[in-house]
């Protein structure tokens, strides 16, 4: 075995269970792509393993092989076994072998892989104490093999990076750092660089080869600038000893090795494949793959040996298959794409099948949660997409056929609500990046797309530009005599005006929106325009009628199965209830407000969600509990470009509610509590909001009722002990049988009764009627 001049890092979980394996398994084969440490795994674990073989460890090195007829002889030479005439080498290879204990490391089989599988199955049929642990980018195929794909090594979370100091726990970063300071004796990981250590870490998906060959630039680049120069990582990742194997020298060589091995067909499809930014499902390889060649039928097969060849990588993810090539695979792949000129052709199927598969979502966009978690798996594929086709420099004139298709799907993602997730600075580029391409031309795509555009300059606080998007799509819709646009820029235009505090605009908006009421077919704009009207009312200081309104609207939207819009007419609810003085009944409303949104992930909304609950906590004089959720929604909005519009600060009173429960707290400790706000989640902020405080202090304008019941609680119980039923306490109340039926839980819940026998006998004890 040779010594090895630098250390291993890391692999011992690994090294052990290749050992265990080998205790069970004759010929055991670790598989990977090229520079994913199949060799140094495989000889660090026969290292280990020497003193259980009495006739010690053989390395057989098959890299410099090109005959497949030599692998024989090159076993033969390295075990000493002489050829004899008239006699097979193979031969006297069982005859040397015999019974003796031997583990014998056949390294880089794959481009011998027949060869090697013949000669494997010859000698551990006829040799029963031989072992044989194998290197290879694919399985021999040999009967009774056991495989152990080769993992990339272990990675920090980039999220939530750890201290300089623990960063070098994960095996990826103590590579690059031990490489970095053999090639630059004053190389440290440090506070400055350990996020561009990471960074170049996760970049080479952990693969030994690419980390060494990048570590290996310290001398002449700081880590950030070796993080910056990774897109073009086969030029960077280059170089490495002169001892080195000759196709390991560089990334590219490794690469090459591989890619030579393949057949025109498997060539074709890994380069076609390299348009795919994190994973892809078969249906898209097969619609991207096929054409030049290739039929659809075929790519089923082809990915399929890209995966047995550990170029392609398979995960089952949500019951479905999905693939993915690592990136530095995926580069090379690129590279090869632009070599055979097909790239233009391959990257608009790209397009049209993610712009498809957003078009199908689109119909559906009111079941939001299941479509937007498939579009979600799709954002780095939609990225592309519209990277690639937005591109100005290369686009068939002003408004040509690729920008089209980039309008197209911006807009589709923006109307289905795609970006709420990540706040509405993203979709908002994409989507003034389309319209600057597009020109001029008439067509749905730019209405929406201005429409969009317009929503997410509004949630961003950028009222004039909201306003000249919003106005130019409706003046489009209206040109495209598309009624239902022109229906929705009112409502959006209404919003606008609202949350501005233009009450002038708003009040002539809604009684546009009023008269357009009774017209309105269309069920899903109706729910935006009872949306837009009950918070005109709420701004108005109707309160009753903005009841009605969204109470309405929230029946509507869940009858539909509108997740978002449910959200929405439950925040607007949750405001009336602020401003009346019940946080009783705003807790129960946004609550589900937020439940509601974690499934959605839409930040924009949670914001909003998580102010109100700093409102709940502020009625029921939780001073602490309302500044950690103030905090949190704070830094959602500021996150995601957010900022509190003239109707947020009015609707409900932010700062008066805060600042009438922030005495209860010295200065040290609430600002401390903020900041325990900020620094959480959207998840974690979620899931601390409807814990209750431990003392729920009413505010002293409150009248106080047993058992801690709102005063909406002990309206319903008051009508419920009357006799009434859901429907009929519904239409006394003006709210919908399915709140009544969630205030009697609540109430059931707090007095410890599960009948209506009982809750009128509360009732009656307590002299609530």
């Amino acid at each position: 075995m040779p010594f090895q001049l630098t250390s291993l890092v890391g692999r011992e979980r690994e090294i052990a269970e290749v050992g265990r394996l080998l205790t069970v398994a004759r010929l055991l084969t670790l598989t990977g792509p090229g520079g994913s440490g199949k060799t140094r795994l495989a000889l660090a674990t026969a290292a280990e393993l020497v003193e259980d073989y009495e006739d010690e460890v053989w390395l057989v090195e098959l890299a410099p092989l090109s005959d497949p007829d030599l692998v024989p002889q090159a076993v033969a030479s390295v075990l000493g076994v002489q050829e004899t005439p008239g006699t097979p080498l193979v031969d006297s290879l069982r005859i040397h072998l015999g019974s003796r204990g031997v583990l014998l490391v056949l390294d880089n089989c794959e481009h011998l892989v027949g060869a090697c599988a013949s000669l494997a199955e010859a000698l551990l049929h006829s040799c029963p104490n031989l072992r044989i642990l194998a290197t290879s980018r694919e399985a021999l195929g040999v009967s009774g093999e056991t495989l152990f794909a080769v993992p990339p090594l272990s990675l920090p979370d980039q999220r939530r990076l750890p201290a300089p100091e623990s960063l070098s726990c994960y095996e990826a970063a103590r590579l690059f750092v031990e490489r970095a300071q053999a090639a630059r004796h004053d190389f440290s990981l440090t506070e400055g660089n350990a996020m561009a250590v990471a960074q170049v870490c996760y970049r080479l998906d952990g693969i030994p080869l690419a980390i060494e060959l990048a570590a290996a630039r310290v001398k002449v680049l700081s880590v950030e600038q070796i993080s910056s120069r990774l897109d073009d990582s086969f030029r960077v990742l280059t170089g490495g000893g002169r001892s080195v194997l000759a196709h390991q020298r560089t990334l590219r060589t490794a690469m090459d090795w591989s890619h030579e091995l393949l057949s025109e067909e498997e060539q074709a499809m890994l380069r076609r494949l390299s348009v795919f930014a994190g994973g892809f499902t078969l249906e898209a390889a097969e619609t991207v793959g096929t054409g030049e060649g290739i039929e659809g039928a075929e790519v089923l097969d082809l990915l399929s040996t890209l995966v047995d060849k550990s170029l392609v990588v398979v995960e089952e993810q949500d019951g479905e298959m999905r693939y993915r090539l690592l990136e530095t695979v995926r580069q090379y792949g690129r590279e090869k794409l632009a070599e055979a000129a097909e790239a233009e052709r391959v990257r608009r199927q790209h397009v049209k099948y993610y712009l498809a598969l957003a078009e199908e979502a689109e119909p559906a966009f009111t079941e939001q949660v299941p479509w937007l978690e498939r579009l979600e798996t799709e954002h780095g594929n939609l990225r592309t997409a519209l990277s690639w086709s937005l591109e100005p420099e290369d686009a068939e004139g002003p408004a040509g056929v690729r920008v089209q298709l980039g309008l197209r799907l911006a807009s589709t993602l923006a109307q289905g609500r795609f970006w709420n997730s990540y706040g509405p600075g993203e979709g908002r580029r994409w989507l003034q990046w389309a319209l600057a391409g597009s020109g001029t031309s008439t067509t749905p795509a730019r209405a929406k797309a201005l429409n969009q555009a317009g929503l997410m300059a509004m949630w961003q606080g950028d009222t004039q530009q909201s306003a000249v998007l919003l106005e130019e799509g409706r003046t489009l819709f209206e040109e495209l005599g598309d009624e239902l646009g022109v229906a929705n820029s009112l409502v959006d235009l209404g919003q606008l005006a609202l949350r501005g505090g233009d009450r002038k605009r708003t009040r002539a908006l809604r009684e546009e929106g009023e008269a357009l009421r009774p017209r309105l077919s269309d069920r899903q704009a109706m729910g935006f325009l009872l949306l837009f009207l009950g918070g005109a009312a709420i701004d108005e200081g109707d309160h009753d009628r903005a009841v009605g309104l969204l109470e309405e609207g929230l029946e509507l939207n869940r009858e539909l199965g509108d997740t978002l819009g449910t959200a929405l007419c439950l925040a607007s609810l949750g405001i009336v209830a602020l401003e009346r003085g019940d946080p009783e009944r705003a807790a129960a409303l946004y609550e589900e407000d937020l439940r509601l949104l974690r499934r959605l992930r839409d930040k924009t909304a949670t914001t909003f969600g998580l102010r109100g609950m700093a409102c709940v906590a502020a009625l029921r004089g939780d001073a602490a509990r309302a500044a950690r959720l103030w905090g949190a929604g704070e830094a959602l909005g500021e996150a995601i470009g957010l900022p509190l519009s003239p109707f947020d600060r009015a609707h409900p009173d932010y700062e008066g509610l805060l600042n009438g429960v922030r005495p209860r707290l010295d200065e040290v400790a609430w600002e401390a509590a903020l900041a325990e706000g900020r620094a959480m989640t959207p998840e974690e902020a979620i899931e601390y909001a409807p814990q209750p405080p431990a003392t729920l202090e009413e505010p002293s304008s409150s009248p106080s009722y047993p058992s801690g019941l709102s005063a909406r609680e002990v309206e319903v119980l008051r009508l419920l002990a009357r006799g009434m039923t859901d429907p009929q306490i519904a239409k006394e109340l003006y709210i919908s049988p399915r709140t009544v039926n969630a205030h009697l839980r609540s109430v059931y819940h707090k007095i410890g009764s599960s009948t209506r026998a009982e809750a009128t006998r509360f009732a009656l004890e307590h002299n609530l009627l």
